[in-house]
């Protein structure tokens, strides 16, 4: 009997190896699910290939069954799989169920089944529980969640093992298919074997010489031609003269069709850039860093490059970091490569996200679209993979498995022997690094592709604003004029503030006291259109007249600001002016993103008020006025990348300014005009950004000059989680005692308690781990982890690890 190679979807580091049967070996290859006996439960794991481990037969248990006729992913994806496992410390099983689509997994569920009356009636030995337990199972075998909604009680399991104790309910497994599944759509067609029949009604005769003429036809079409048409069919399919089949079909997530377009001529720049890069392709593994500034057509590089990487015969993947910039990229696609396209977000339905994977995965899709989970597209033989917008931090996992989709494109990128493109008009500061130790090999579009000039961008110091009151504290004069002169052009404007909510700092008049969550140590925030207060960190909230909750007062001061004060300001300053806004409370349901974006481009909104959704990748010529209304909010962060992030999507929304033929202009507001991340972002001189912050980051030996990795530990218990974490400190410093060279290499900050103490009702912790080489790290934490795993597999207290953190939050 052949052994195969199976990851179970467990959070468990090994595989296993199972066996398959003779009759089931044609069906078993890498990338299908199978259900395997696990203890004593069936799960399913996930074929890696046959296993290089021999084991005796008699020790191997075999698989129960193969779950997919087509593989999830293809075998080439295996060795991705591996090295993310590998990298990240995280067990493969759950790499591979984190790369494919959500609910798609059968599981086995445990179902009660009453027994049979025994002549001893029931209301005489059971109590009132058992009683309502078995009044649900007599309606037929149902699992302990249902029994517990229909009962409206929590069934404790002792119960139930009670009363299978007493043979009064029998418990079965079985097997109960994901939530996720393939649309199936039925079609009629004449049988082969169908004699005529002479006495047929006129519906019937119109439905036979229908699918005479046309052949197989979805019942749903039918209709179109006969009212009524499903209950003809069933009837001409019990005579025998009709068949009926089901077949999948794909469910649409584009809606809107689009006109096809025809490629531009490309500026000298551009013809420039798409030479060196398709150059490479076909050529082995290389990556290129393209830095152009906003405007200079970097999204028309990337289609055209991508049609030279089909014209090779392999597929394209594009990484975009928000879903709100996925929209405008994936029409200019579509436009392009019409049907070849998919598209993979999570802003899709499970059923929409599991139709385009088998799109993939089938090759009737050669470019994929996506945010940071698309870097699992299924994808043979990628031949390109595009990493637009790739400083941006929506790239990095915060949840579950910590990875960065921008490194895991190079990875992958390298796997296959493919082109990586990271594109951005602001470079993080370790991609810049890369280039210069020449790991990345750099392209450049210094200039906008009308030859626009970058906006003019004009410092106001806020300072001067402190004994203002009401609204002009934060709409300055010198902003409230460049608006109203650009509303009077007929032009439109953009207002940022990277804050959502009415007011961010709601405090008690009475006893000063801020309103804080219940569940976290951060301020709630007044959502006035809600009319509650609400926690960005765990979602709690409570009415907006609730009183403080310290003394009782009703005497709440609404102080902060957020993106809802600021459009209503904006509202009554200018209550002729179309005001729309776009931040995550807007854009929540479906449709609601792709609304305000065309209405922008119609030219139906004069003034956009917005968040950092609004800063990153939209093309709106006719947006020439930019005004950033505070621009100091995340350079107070205790993260050294604060002045990284903050010169970042400063240049970025400035460069949503002037893009058509008017010039565009920039009012940056700001308490701290002489910080060089401000100064920087004034000039859009990126290089002038670079060279002094990575002075800074050499000093303190931060990286790029350095690599990290970040210990996480939480629990719901303060006291419990506050020991783990010092016995954690304890356990790494006896390794870095040791003699091993490789784990002394390792510098060892904390623990310590994380900026934000408590989220979601858990005790936050954090160990910092740093060192020169990645290998170092990375033998550190394996034996750091392997070797205690008693410790760190505490059930009471979360710990993960996150290699190359983003937030030390």
């Amino acid at each position: 009997m052949r052994q195969i190679e199976v990851a179970v979807s467990l959070p468990v580091h090994n595989t296993y190896t199972y066996l398959v049967s003779e009759a089931m070996a044609a069906m078993v290859c890498p990338g299908k699910r199978v259900m395997v006996p696990f203890g004593n439960r069936r799960l399913t794991g996930y074929v890696l290939g046959d296993d290089a481990r021999e084991y005796p037969p008699d020790q191997l248990k075999p698989i129960c069954d193969v779950i997919d006729e087509t593989p999830m992913f293809p075998i080439s994806m295996v060795g991705f799989f591996r090295w993310m496992a590998e990298y990240y410390v995280h067990p493969i099983g759950d790499v591979i169920c984190e790369a494919l689509p959500g609910g798609i997994n059968p599981a086995e569920s445990a179902v009660y089944e009453k027994v049979g009356d025994t002549g001893n009636p029931f209301a005489e030995k059971t109590g009132g529980l058992e009683k309502k337990i078995l009044q649900v199972l007599a309606a037929g075998p149902a699992r302990a969640d249902r029994i517990a909604k229909k009962t409206g009680c929590e069934i404790p399991k002792n119960i139930l093992l009670k009363m299978e104790k007493n043979n009064w309910i029998t418990k079965r497994k079985k097997i109960v298919r994901g939530r996720t599944r393939h649309k199936m759509q039925r079609y009629a067609r004449l049988s082969d074997t169908g004699e005529p029949h002479a006495k047929l009604s006129e519906p019937k005769t119109q439905i036979i010489d229908f699918l005479r003429t046309n052949g197989e036809t979805p019942i749903d079409r039918l209709n179109d031609i006969v009212p009524r048409a499903a209950s003809h069919v069933r009837d001409l399919a019990g005579k025998g003269l009709v068949e009926i089949t089901e077949k999948p079909v794909y469910r649409d997530p584009f809606g809107d069709a689009v006109e096809p377009d025809t490629p531009p001529e490309l500026t000298m720049e551009q013809k420039q850039v798409v030479r060196e890069a398709a150059s490479a392709l076909g050529q082995g593994f290389a990556t290129y860093l393209l830095a152009g500034v906003t405007g200079s057509g970097k999204t028309e590089v990337y289609m055209h490059l991508a049609a030279k990487t089909l014209e090779k015969g392999r597929s394209v993947l594009v990484l975009v970091p928000e879903i709100a910039l996925i929209s405008e990229i994936e029409r200019r696609f579509r436009a392009r490569f019409g049907e070849n396209v998919a598209v993979l977000h999570s802003g899709l339905s499970a059923g929409e996200k599991l139709d385009q994977w088998m799109r993939i995965a089938k090759e009737q899709s050669m470019v994929a679209i996506g945010a940071r989970s698309a870097i699992f597209a299924p994808f043979a033989d990628p031949g390109l993979i595009i990493v637009d917008e790739e400083h941006d931090t929506s790239y990095k996992q915060e949840n579950r498995f910590h990875y960065n989709a921008r490194d895991m494109a190079v990875v992958r990128a390298r796997l296959t022997d493919a082109v990586a493109l990271l594109g951005s008009a602001t470079p993080s500061i370790q991609s810049i690094s890369n280039v210069s130790t020449r790991k990345f090999r750099e392209l450049n579009l210094t200039r906008r592709i009308h030859r626009q000039g970058l906006p003019e961008v004009t410092l106001v110091d806020l300072r001067k604003q402190k004994d203002q009151r009401g609204i002009a504290r934060f709409i300055t004069p010198a902003l409230k004029h460049e608006i109203t002169d650009t509303l009077a052009r007929g032009e439109q404007v953009l207002l940022f503030l990277n804050r959502r909510g009415f007011a961010s700092h709601p405090v008690c008049a009475q006893c000063g006291a801020p309103q804080k969550c219940r569940n976290c140590d951060v301020t709630l925030t007044l959502h006035k259109k809600s009319n509650i207060y609400k926690c960005h960190m765990c979602g709690y909230f409570r009415a907006a007249a609730s009183p403080c909750t310290h003394c009782g007062s009703n005497a709440i001061k609404a102080l902060g600001m957020g993106t809802e004060k600021i459009e209503a300001a904006v509202r009554s300053l200018f209550p002729a002016a179309r005001i729309a806004r776009m931040d995550r409370d807007t854009t929540s349901r479906k449709g609601a993103l792709l609304k305000i974006l065309k209405d922008l481009k119609h030219r139906e909104i004069d003034i956009l008020v917005g968040t950092q959704m609004v800063a990153k990748g939209h093309d709106f010529p006719n947006i020439t006025l930019v005004g950033v209304i505070c621009a100091d909010l995340s350079l107070s962060f205790p993260d050294f990348r604060a002045g990284e992030m903050t010169f970042q999507v400063l240049a970025q929304v400035a460069g949503r300014a002037g893009r058509g033929a008017a010039p565009g202009k920039v009012i940056l507001q700001t308490y701290n005009p002489d910080h060089f991340a401000i100064t920087a972002a004034q000039q859009q001189d990126f290089m002038n950004f670079y060279n002094q912050e990575i002075r800074f980051r050499k000093a303190l030996d931060y990286p790029p000059f350095s690599r990290m990795l970040q210990i996480k530990i939480s629990g719901k218990d303060q006291d419990k989680t506050r020991r783990h974490a010092e016995a954690s400190g304890r356990l790494c410093r006896q390794l870095f005692a040791c003699d091993d060279p490789k784990c002394r290499a390792v510098e060892i900050l904390g623990p310590i308690e994380a900026p934000l103490s408590r989220v979601a009702g858990r005790y936050r912790w954090q160990i910092l781990l740093k060192s020169a080489s990645s290998a170092s790290l990375q033998h550190f934490i394996r034996r750091l982890y392997f070797e205690n795993n008693a410790h760190f597999g505490n059930r009471g207290i979360q710990t993960a690890i996150d290699v190359d953190p983003l937030f030390m939050m």
